[in-house]
């Protein structure tokens, strides 16, 4: 916007300016003629009033040539013989000279050669010419200083519209870019960032409503997750009124297909409620040191001996930055291995691994357990909403998860994670 507002400023004055100075110039060349003009003129009257006083007087030439010294002017005087008086060699006779004597017909001419003025002087002996020419020079004598002139002042005028336009589109522009700046920041998740109502009218309109959206997105969300949470909650009752009757049922078969439905279910309202919980991250630019969040989730090891399972952990020793705060990526690791324990029998061995790869970061979740037909995104009794969530996660993170068959013919459950150039806190 700065730059059309530059443009546009720096046009409509260029416009003008040329308007102006076009004409102007113009106008300069024809003054400065009219100048040489005038005086070639006012020389050769001059003259003639001599020639008309003292047609005879032997000291005519010297009066002529005195005259002719005081000025610019050359100026030559055709006596009725034929003789021509003057300090300077006199022409040759011309169309314009005789025209001038036969008519008795005073004119200007003005042509690449310059400027003469030739006026007829009617004497007892016949008719005398008074001839006073200017040279090219003369007649543009001053122009091309003035033109210089006013070509600079031209200049000047565009620098000075230019730095207004530069004034005008910041003081346009820089508001409407710190408001951009708070958009990008809302995107981003910083529901706490507002823009500063300043600038002209039209911008500060914009910067309250921005602000006002902001706060409205904000009471949305959590009223959301306000009711969300208490559905969740409202839920636990009749799930647990379910597993007590379950385990009132006779068979002991149809109790245990009941009680594993009913421990699915209560997976589920547990990763519902655990969601809604999640509070609205305030960080422009989340992130953390992934090997040092992971390493700090290492409290399901207990419950893995208690089960029999081997984990292997492969963490990077150097600072590894993961784009999202702590709790998020820890919440993450625990949906994976929860999803392990979950629908993998007990005694099955799982690896976590933690890397650096190409785009960034990649966590790595693998069982050993071999369901038929390979790795399915959902298992026996899972709802697969503890994976959708880390799938969310991942995405919103600006990364993804994938399911794979692992190597040991398990499931491989991988999230990437992009690169992050910088700490920001």
């Amino acid at each position: 916007m700065r730059r059309q507002i530059s443009w546009l400023v720096i046009a409509t004055t260029a416009t003008v300016v040329v308007s102006f100075v076009i004409p102007l110039c113009l106008l300069v060349r024809t003054l400065a003629e009219d100048r040489a003009m005038a005086a070639a003129d006012q020389e050769a009257r001059n003259a003639a009033i001599v020639v008309a006083g003292l047609p005879d007087d032997p000291q005519l030439a010297s009066l002529i040539e005195s005259l002719d010294a005081r000025s610019d002017p050359a100026t030559n005087v055709l006596t009725p013989s034929g003789q021509w008086l003057g300090a300077k060699p006199a022409p040759a006779l011309d169309t314009e000279v005789i025209r001038s004597r036969d008519n008795g017909e005073a004119f200007t001419v003005v042509d690449d050669e310059g400027g003469r003025v030739l006026l007829p002087v009617v004497v007892e002996s016949g008719t005398a010419v008074v001839r006073s020419s200017v040279t090219t020079a003369e007649l543009r004598r001053g122009v091309t200083t003035a033109w210089l002139g006013i070509v600079g002042l031209g200049v000047m005028l565009l620098l000075l519209a230019l730095l207004v336009a530069l004034w005008l589109g910041r003081r346009v522009s820089d508001p409407l870019v710190e408001v951009a700046a708070v958009a990008h920041r809302l995107r981003e998740g910083d529901l706490s960032a507002r823009a500063q109502v300043s600038g002209p009218g039209e911008v500060e309109e914009l910067s309250r409503a921005l602000n006002g959206l902001a706060e409205r997105t904000g009471e949305l969300l959590v009223n959301e997750r306000a009711a969300v949470a208490d559905l969740s909650h409202r839920l636990r009752t009749p799930v647990t009124a379910l597993r007590l009757d379950a385990e009132a049922v006779p068979s002991q078969d149809l109790a245990r297909r009941l009680q594993d439905h009913i421990a699915s279910l209560q997976r589920t309202i547990d990763a519902v409620v655990k969601e809604a919980r999640r509070p609205v991250r305030t960080q422009m630019k989340p992130v953390c040191n992934g090997a040092e969040t992971i390493s700090r989730r290492l409290a399901f090891s207990a419950l893995a001996d208690d089960q029999q399972r081997a984990v292997r952990i492969d963490l990077p020793r150097q600072e590894l930055l993961v784009p999202l705060v702590d709790d998020d990526l820890a919440d993450l690791v625990d949906i994976l291995v929860d999803n392990v324990f979950a629908h993998t029998p007990e005694g099955t061995d799982f690896r976590i691994s933690f890397r650096e790869s190409k785009e960034g970061s990649q966590l790595t979740v693998s069982d050993e357990a071999v369901p038929d037909g390979g790795p399915r995104t959902e298992r026996t009794g899972s709802t697969g909403l503890g994976l959708d969530i880390a799938r969310r996660m991942a995405r919103g993170a600006g990364g993804d998860l994938r399911i794979d068959r692992a190597a040991s013919g398990g499931t491989e459950v991988t999230v990437s994670f992009p690169e992050v150039s910088e700490h920001s806190p």
